[in-house]
């Protein structure tokens, strides 16, 4: 900026001396000089507070990004243009520097998504791979073990189209091509249907599934009565899971004057503090042993989240180790008249 200055000052001393030439034609010497520090200080003052004082400004702030440093919004008396430039390059600047912080957060979270894609898609893989391979070298021979090994290898296969199906599913919410029929239903006979669909689920491993609520008439609310009910059987789902045998699971809701809440309960075996803030993110596991022992893709919360979120509802949680899980969420109610 010094050269800058340097300019400003020899633009101003070449406009005085060229006023003050044509006074010293026709006057004193004392007339002269007077004019022309007369003129020097005018022009001087004119440029200093009108092109360099604005010129300046614009340089701290860009020497400012560039350092990423915190951009300070000086403000200059004048409005001309050089106000509306500086404006202009500060909200550049900020929109850059969002831009760039979202592109690096996405960066981040596409190669998280990657790695977890493909070591969850490698472990089935791998399994019915070796599986075979066994069966192959001699296996085939002893009927018990070729049994034994075909059922693991066709959970695997299970498990693996599963988990295709679940990142179909997310990739198709997120992307908003999946599109929410919405209308008011019944909501009674939904849970009730999602509650039988998983009673034998739960006989298997020795849990006892219920549902309470005013089950003997009828209430509406809007959604989409096949996302929901997909909310409702991976969350039932999901703590029967993670439930000991002879442990509890209840499906009930309440009703309240404009909407009606909707609990999954269970006496299981709860989450810790720590865990509570990431539950709902994908492939995220709080017991990754006990996920792959019952078949988890570690994308039924997630799921769960954003379906909710598209009907503009959210999913509280709240749990106690050794205690159990409690997940909350609310619907729009609708008249019943």
């Amino acid at each position: 900026m010094y050269s800058l200055r340097f300019q400003l000052l020899a633009a101003t001393l070449i406009a005085a001396l060229g006023g003050a030439a044509a006074f010293s034609f026709s006057s004193s010497l004392f007339l002269s000089l007077t004019v022309l520090c007369g003129i020097i200080i005018i022009s001087y003052g004119i440029l200093y507070f009108f092109v360099y004082r604005p010129v300046t400004h614009l340089h701290r702030v860009i020497a400012a990004q560039s350092n990423k440093q915190s951009v300070h919004r000086a403000m200059i008396s004048s409005s001309d243009e050089f106000q509306r430039i500086s404006d202009a390059v500060n909200s550049m600047l900020e929109s850059f520097r969002a831009d760039i912080s979202q592109m690096v957060k996405l960066e981040r979270v596409r190669s998280e998504f990657l790695g977890n894609v493909s070591h969850e898609l490698r472990t089935p893989l791998f399994a019915t791979q070796g599986l075979i391979e066994t069966l192959l070298h001699g296996a085939l021979e002893d009927k018990k073990v070729k049994r034994d090994f075909l059922k693991k290898a066709l959970n695997n296969i299970e498990r693996l189209n599963s988990l295709l199906e679940e990142l179909i599913d997310i990739s198709r919410i997120e992307s908003g091509e999946m599109k929410l029929r919405l209308r008011y239903f019944d909501i009674v006979p939904m849970l009730a249907a999602a509650v039988a669909d998983l009673q034998s689920y739960a006989e298997q491993r020795n849990i006892t599934l219920s549902m309470k609520g005013l089950l003997d008439r009828e209430i509406e609310v809007l959604g989409d009565r096949e996302r929901l009910q997909r909310v409702i059987v991976n969350l039932v789902e999901n703590a029967i899971k993670y439930s000991e045998p002879k442990d509890s699971v209840t499906v009930a809701f309440t009703e309240k004057p404009d909407s009606i809440e909707i609990f999954v309960e269970d006496t299981g075996i709860g989450i810790a503090p720590q865990h509570l803030p990431r539950i709902f993110e994908r492939f995220y596991r709080v017991d990754k042993d006990r996920s792959r022992d019952v078949g988890g893709s570690g994308l039924g919360l997630a799921i769960v989240k954003h379906i909710l979120e598209a009907h503009h509802s959210t999913i509280a949680v709240e749990s106690a180790v050794g205690r159990g899980t409690r997940f909350t969420f609310a619907l729009k109610k609708g008249s019943t008249e």
